[in-house]
């Protein structure tokens, strides 16, 4: 009401401007500067009220808190009359208090003040029983020294008293006035347009589930291949990489067979082969120079049964088996413009030069000279046994190589309360960002940082997702039941789902890679209260549920069991083609469903306590957890409950997040986005830390030890959410912390 009065008399005051009434606007602006309701702002009437006590105006401090009682307060009950009094009583005191710190920092008069507020209010306060003790205040010599006064010096007690008579007022404000004029009544204007905007919106929903359906039948129109089953189903590898191999098992096909035949799907820089000596002359082949790296799916061979669109035939020249030229050690590829070069295909070409360019980059910045400490101490790792053995046989200092190497950090600073989510959409254009305020901001980092769209919710958020298809959709869970499908295009809700009453809490959303659905986890009100840092008692889990949603029809498909009882599901992730989902719940248990018949393929305890962030791993035949109990654990998909490998993370990765202040001020933080993060290769992971991200190498063998590579820091909190996106040339990894300041640190891989 009170955002309204002040427009309203700006519209006055230009309507009287554009009207000529000037001696009218002469009055209006006296009477609004001579307003003791203040526009019926509380901050306004509080801002008052401190004034006069800062210059112990106490005739000023009387007057108006009469007129408060006379505009206000006796419109009230007889049962708030006790409350008020207790709010006079606490505001004289906070007037003889502040008298007294006047005088103890030398302010002349004060110690007047506070004899004349005796003087002049004994007669009144003689008869009151909680000022019997006050009037001994203006003779003790340290008043904030005795313990019957103590309470009242503490910048707490004041903090309490401005906070109980702001909320009291603010209620007042809303209950206890006048009807309002019909000027002002414009709030049922707004609902009526709400009511309009929401059948607009059923309408459109109609509307973009028709357009999604064509879509569809589009895309399944421009389909020229499809994959094996067993490739889908076993292998992580896209399109683009198994072309690659495809053509790499045509021109290979003297080599002998691998014992493992997912070790031929695998990309090239991934297997353990031994490399070629560095004096020999046969240079690497195209998959090795080019499989690291996703091409566009136009120039990429066709596979063994059909062409990809827009392929043309390729002469003996440019066929992507025909082995290069030999070369020199140490080269990577001849470029075509030297003289005497066969003229290779332009993709070819534009290969050879990334590769001169990334070898000169590397060059140029990989010394480190030993004067220079710092933050390259902090970043750099220590060098590995083989690493400082191979320089060392060559007769060189050795050098600290990097598997990545830093080449930005830039600061998000528009959230002003702890990051809960942040999250980059599948096509790396996009970042969504979630604070415990439930204030989303979705911005942009390319070419510039900007913010795209603010999304401010009524209900307090809790989860976000970015949409699969189309990557511009946004799925926001709150904590009354509802899930939003938001377009950060057109900047407006699409639609509003109801999941369900009695499970309010939406914890997790996942959509899948397909598109057409999504899985949400709903949970029930915690039983210590509505707040997310209550936590329940593991014997005592907290219901949920886990859900099925389809994206076109916007309804429930589907609900899931959980076995041995319905419980709160934290985190959730697909696999790369949709077909297996894994969570991790509040009692501690994993549970890896398959997608195709709806039911849980196996369940093992994985944590002692509530699993907080769960992932597949590159090749998808493990899962990565990250519990209650500091553990990071590698899980055997083949074998149920069966780890491949443990570490022990400090409570800065893995949380309950804390963020300590002054005067005692401790935040806690329970985690709610992901933890963790792997690179597009999966042999290294970003961690939470205190001051940072932390990049480990992931370790090969049973050990699995996660070896720090490098520091991105930047933070002055403890960052709590974690994001790795790889769709762009250069890897960019998000890093949220409690002070709500994010990240972005871009990277580039030092090794191809």
């Amino acid at each position: 009401m009170a955002s309204a009065v002040e427009r309203t008399d700006e519209l006055v005051r230009e309507y009287l401007i554009y009207r000529g009434f000037s001696n009218a606007l002469k009055q209006l602006d006296a009477d609004i500067k001579a307003d003791k309701d203040k526009g019926f702002r509380v901050d306004r009437i509080l801002e008052q009220l401190q004034q006069l006590v800062q210059n112990f105006d106490l005739a000023g401090l009387r007057e108006y808190w009469a007129y408060l009682e006379k505009r206000l307060f006796s419109r009230l009950e007889d049962v708030y009359r006790a409350t008020v009094h207790k709010l006079r009583t606490s505001l004289y005191r906070y007037y003889v208090v502040s008298t007294i710190l006047g005088s103890s920092h030398s302010m002349k008069g004060s110690l007047e003040k506070t004899q004349e507020f005796f003087l002049k209010l004994g007669p009144e306060l003689q008869g009151q029983p909680e000022w019997r003790d006050w009037f001994v205040l203006p003779f003790l010599q340290a008043p904030e020294q005795n313990p019957l006064f103590a309470t009242y010096f503490t910048r707490q007690w004041a903090d309490t008293f401005l906070v109980s008579l702001h909320n009291f007022l603010s209620v007042l404000f809303q209950c206890m006035l006048p009807p309002q004029p019909v000027l002002l009544s414009f709030d049922a204007e707004v609902q009526r347009m709400t009511i309009v905007s929401e059948e607009n919106e059923q309408l459109r929903q109609m509307l973009f589930a028709l357009q999604m359906d064509c879509r569809d039948q589009q895309e399944q129109s421009l389909v020229h291949h499809k994959l094996p089953a067993y490739v889908q189903n076993t292998d992580r590898l896209g399109d683009t990489e198994l072309d690659l191999v495809w053509g790499q098992r045509a021109a290979s096909a003297a080599t002998p067979p691998s014992r493992n035949f997912l070790s031929t799907l695998l990309p090239q820089n991934r297997k353990t082969s031994p490399r070629p000596p560095q004096g020999s002359a046969t240079a690497a082949s195209p998959s090795q120079a080019t499989l690291g790296r996703k091409e566009p799916l136009s120039s990429q061979k066709s596979k063994e049964g059909g062409p990809v669109k827009e392929a043309r035939p390729l002469s003996a020249t440019e066929g992507s088996c025909a082995q290069p030229p030999a070369q020199g050690p140490g080269t990577i590829s001849q470029p075509a413009s030297q003289p005497g070069a066969p003229p290779g295909p332009p993709r070819h070409r534009r290969i050879q030069e990334h590769e001169k360019e990334r070898k000169e980059l590397f060059t140029k910045a990989t010394p480190q000279t030993p004067e220079k400490k710092g933050d390259s101490e902090v970043d750099s790792p220590p060098l590995e046994p083989s690493s400082r053995a191979a320089a060392t046989a060559q007769g060189g200092v050795p050098s600290l190589e990097q598997p990545f190497i830093k080449l930005s950090q830039e600061e998000y600073g528009e959230h002003h309360s702890s990051i809960m989510h942040c999250r980059v959409d599948s096509s790396g254009r996009r970042v969504a960002s979630l604070d415990v305020d439930g204030v989303v901001k979705v911005w942009s980092f390319n070419p510039m940082m900007q913010t795209k769209a603010t999304i401010m919710s009524k209900s307090p958020l809790l989860s976000l997702e970015w949409a699969t298809k189309p990557d511009r959709l946004l799925l926001l869970g709150s904590g009354v039941g509802t899930v939003r499908l938001y377009d950060t295009d057109a900047k407006k809700n699409l639609y509003e789902m109801n999941i369900d009453e009695a499970h309010p809490r939406i914890l997790s959303l996942a959509c899948s890679p397909s598109g057409s659905s999504f899985i949400c986890s709903a949970a029930a009100l915690s039983r210590g209260g509505t707040g997310e840092a209550r936590r329940v008692p593991l014997s005592v889990p907290v219901s949920g549920q886990l859900l099925l949603w389809d994206t076109k029809t916007v309804k429930q498909q589907l609900r899931f069991s959980l076995e041995p009882e319905p419980v709160a599901i934290n985190c959730t992730a697909f696999n790369h083609n949709g077909n297996l989902l894994v969570t991790g719940a509040a009692d501690g248990v994993i549970r890896l469903f398959d997608m195709q018949r709806y039911d849980c393929a196996m369940s093992w305890r994985a944590h002692d306590g509530e699993v907080y962030s769960v992932e597949f791993s590159y090749d998808e035949n493990t899962v990565y957890s990250i519990g209650e109990d500091g553990k990071f654990i590698q899980w055997n998909i083949h074998r149920c409950g069966v780890r491949q490998s443990e570490q022990a993370l400090p409570q800065e990765a893995t949380g309950p997040f804390v963020l300590s202040g002054y005067s005692g001020y401790k935040q806690v933080q329970t985690p709610r986005g992901r933890l963790f993060a792997f690179d597009s290769e999966g042999q290294h992971v970003l961690t939470c830390s205190s001051s940072g991200g932390v990049i480990h190498r992931l370790s090969g063998g049973e050990s699995g030890a996660l070896d720090p590579v490098l520091s991105l820091g930047g933070h002055r909190a403890p960052v709590v959410t974690v994001d790795w996106c790889s769709a762009v040339d250069c890897g960019t990894c998000l890093t949220g912390s409690m002070d709500g300041k994010i990240k972005l640190s871009t990277l580039l891989a030092s090794k191809s």
